[in-house]
């Protein structure tokens, strides 16, 4: 993980599967649920519209079975290449807080695909720094899928 600033995060992974497959599991909601959210954390409700324009919200539980959900808007999907959308948490009272911008790239790289993530306009360094974290420990569940 490097961070070039407060408000910009920036996640390089080697995931052993091809582009077309990596970018099936971002893509496909039956897939997604597989892999998305930190390790321990399940996937209850979703719901996937991959087009530009298209919406897309998830409900994660995590292990002490407090629910997170984060939705947000596809502005571009490029198979196998690209994924660019929106991110926003929902506060206690179902409202959406601060957006981000979530851009993910997939490169043919030796041993499979090298994905990397760019979350960028956080509010601050620490809630980089924490979605830094989930970052990491769901990536850590698609490279087992993928494998």
């Amino acid at each position: 993980m490097s961070n070039v600033s407060d408000d910009v995060l920036s996640i390089e992974r080697l995931i052993p599967a091809p582009p077309q497959k990596v970018f099936d599991l971002w893509t496909d909601p039956e897939k997604l649920v597989q892999w998305w959210g930190p390790e321990g954390f399940k996937i209850p409700a979703h719901a996937l519209d991959v087009r530009p324009g298209g919406r897309w919200r998830t409900t994660m539980k995590s292990p002490d079975g407090s629910l997170h959900t984060v939705s947000g808007v596809f502005r571009t999907v490029d198979p196998p290449n690209r994924l660019v959308f929106t991110w926003a948490w929902d506060d206690d009272k179902g409202l959406r807080g601060h957006e981000t911008e979530v851009i993910v790239t997939f490169h043919a790289a030796p041993g499979g695909t090298r994905l990397t993530l760019v979350q960028q306009n956080f509010e601050n360094a620490a809630s980089r720094d924490n979605h830094g974290k989930g970052w990491a420990s769901t990536f850590n569940n698609l490279e087992r899928l993928a494998a």
